[in-house]
């Protein structure tokens, strides 16, 4: 991006002018003792902890390439719509929101614009298990058979067919990591397990065999659904009102749920997928759930905007701390982001097997930079959802990134939404010139 960009942003902050680029207002307001940067001008305004790309170790003209790029595929019509976010220590450096909420009606993104965030709503549901955890409610080494009765008798298919006994117990550990023996989610594809509640969940997978041998594989399936089960089970709270009064309230979390207030449903983003020439489109209407949800999914139900989920993911980042509210105790993070997985147990989400990466509760982990083919530091933890969303925590650098998108298949990076999980490392970390501040 050029200077002369740079210089007009400037511009429009010291006026306090309308920053139409990023679809909403801009102030040259920020955080006490901060100058005013073009890069944090929405997150200033929305009255974020900011600090100039300088002083936090980044180059303006890193995120100006950030920022150019990103933009560069809504103007090529391969995205409507892009949301990047950036902090480190704690403050944000950069927050961009450019496109359209909806490729059909034109209607701008804005920087409150919300998100169906599809599986990082696992982390959330994450946090609130490692709660209870910390409450002593259960153990890694349980078995999941002590606090879901109706497990206790599970069979395991064979490969030549048949079943057989779990050669050990499933144990918790093994639920909070995808390797409990439950099978991929087209295995259940059949089966409607969210047909009614999360007890009829219970009730229907209590009938049906593992697919693998708990600790065996890592499969992508109905784990952090059960999760939410095992949530509401030792809180005895719906898992909505758990989520609301012990995580969403005490981070500052307005816009994040499973379904919006009927006055905020103009906020939801379109759901986009792309014309037989690659251009972006979408549908005629925008179904947005504006009451509660029977069947609530733990492992893909929330809304959010990226401010919110930023919130929660700087929170984790900081050791489960922030406004001064502890929502997790810092080995408690640790233990989320430490390795699980059995050898042999690979990550494999949509094939081939993820080399150089772990899982640890509810976040996968880079475990070797090097061999992940990342520039991501060491021991990051991160996840998305279907529909596009993105994050990362990184423990090295002191630093969380989120980016939203709205797309079909948008996570699957064999059906046509751009490559944006790999570009936003690359040009996060060539932005981050000295690291060492």
């Amino acid at each position: 991006m050029t200077t002369t960009f740079r210089d007009a942003l400037g511009a429009s902050l010291a006026s306090a002018a309308a920053l139409v680029l990023v679809g909403c207002a801009s102030t040259a307001s920020g955080a006490a003792g901060d100058a005013a940067s073009p890069h944090t001008a929405v997150a200033a305004q929305l009255g974020m902890p900011v600090s100039t790309p300088e002083a936090q170790g980044f180059s303006g003209a890193g995120l100006d390439a950030l920022t150019a790029e990103f933009r560069a595929l809504v103007d090529q019509q391969k995205l409507a719509g892009v949301i990047t976010l950036v902090s480190r220590h704690g403050k944000v450096v950069h927050f961009d929101a450019y496109g359209k909420a909806n490729a059909r009606t034109g209607e701008a993104l804005k920087s409150d614009s919300i998100f169906r965030i599809a599986s990082m709503t696992k982390p959330v549901t994450g946090v609130a298990m490692m709660q209870l955890f910390e409450q002593g409610k259960w153990k890694l080494d349980d078995a999941v058979a002590k606090h879901i009765p109706e497990f206790a008798n599970l069979q395991v298919k064979k490969s030549g067919g048949g079943t057989e006994p779990q050669a050990r117990p499933m144990t918790m550990a093994q639920l909070m990591s995808h390797t409990a023996g439950f099978g991929v989610s087209a295995a259940y594809e059949g089966a409607s397990l969210s047909e009614s509640n999360l007890q009829g969940m219970i009730d229907k997978l209590a009938k049906l065999p593992l697919e693998t041998q708990p600790g065996s594989a890592w499969d992508y399936g109905p784990s952090v659904n059960i999760q939410g089960y095992v949530v509401e089970k030792l809180s005895g709270q719906s898992l909505d009102v758990y989520f609301d009064e012990h995580i969403f309230r005490p981070l500052g979390m307005v816009d994040t749920g499973f379904w919006v207030a009927p006055e905020k449903a103009g906020r939801v983003v379109a759901i986009h997928s792309y014309d037989p020439q690659g251009k972006i489109m979408t549908g005629e209407t925008n179904r947005v759930a504006t009451a509660k949800p029977e069947f609530l999914a733990g492992s893909g139900g929330l809304m959010s905007t990226a401010e919110d989920y930023w919130r929660f993911a700087q929170a984790v980042g900081d050791g489960g701390m922030a406004n001064g509210k502890r929502i997790l105790k810092a080995d408690t993070v640790k233990l989320m982001r430490t390795n699980v997985l059995n050898p042999g147990a690979v990550v494999d989400l949509y094939g081939p097997s993820q080399n150089g990466i772990g899982f640890g509760m509810d976040f996968a982990i880079v475990m070797d930079p090097k061999v992940a083919g990342t520039p991501q530091g060491l021991n990051s933890f991160y996840w998305g959802g279907a529909f596009g969303t993105w994050f990362w925590i990184d423990p090295t650098n002191d630093l969380v990134f989120v980016g939203m998108i709205q797309n079909v298949n948008g996570s699957n990076p064999n059906m046509g939404t751009p490559q944006v999980r790999t570009m936003s490392p690359r040009l996060t970390y060539a932005a981050l010139t000295n690291p060492l501040k």
